[in-house]
């Protein structure tokens, strides 16, 4: 059984890791964070960011580039305006293969070594030219969304688990 995994490469705003965590545990995403990171994983934003979700996510944290490497196997997808393929060259509907997405800091993105190393695998999520990019926790929900979709939403839940009969009457 394959994986889906969010890697978020040397995180700077806990607004944004506490949201992407919250993503995460809502579509049964793996979270990697590569150090180092702008904040600590204990500061209220990433907390009240991520819903008090927080002590439920399945994150991995690894000391750099490398060591995420040496642990992790698949095919992967790097997000980035210098993108040469759009969302919709992405295919990950075998689900029994791991594909990570991995998205770089807010402030310099994934590093140019790093892309220069993946340009088959580096995307663009299209848009206008008088944005330079979206926030990366919208990056990240629209990636892990497209890919669920390709894999019919498997697991998920369409609907509230709540009963709503109260609702018809």
């Amino acid at each position: 059984m394959g994986s889906l995994n969010l890697v978020l490469y040397q995180p700077e705003i806990p607004q944004n890791t506490g949201n992407i965590m919250r993503t995460c545990l809502a579509t049964n995403t793996i979270l990697h964070l590569i150090k180092p990171l702008g904040f600590s994983l204990d500061e209220k934003e990433v907390k009240r960011s991520g819903a008090n979700y927080v002590k439920d996510v399945h994150y991995i944290l690894y000391e750099n580039w490398e060591d995420f490497l040496q642990k992790n196997k698949g095919e992967m997808y790097f997000l980035t305006r210098y993108g040469l393929h759009g969302v919709h060259d992405v295919d990950v509907k075998d689900d029994s293969k791991d594909y990570y997405f991995v998205l770089g800091k807010e402030s310099t993105g994934i590093p140019k070594k790093i892309l220069q190393d993946n340009l088959d695998r580096c995307i663009r999520l299209p848009m206008t030219d008088k944005v330079r990019a979206l926030n990366v926790s919208n990056c990240a929900a629209i990636i892990v969304y497209e890919a669920l979709r390709q894999q019919n939403f498997k697991g998920l839940s369409e609907f509230e688990p709540e009963n709503m009969n109260y609702l018809i009457e």
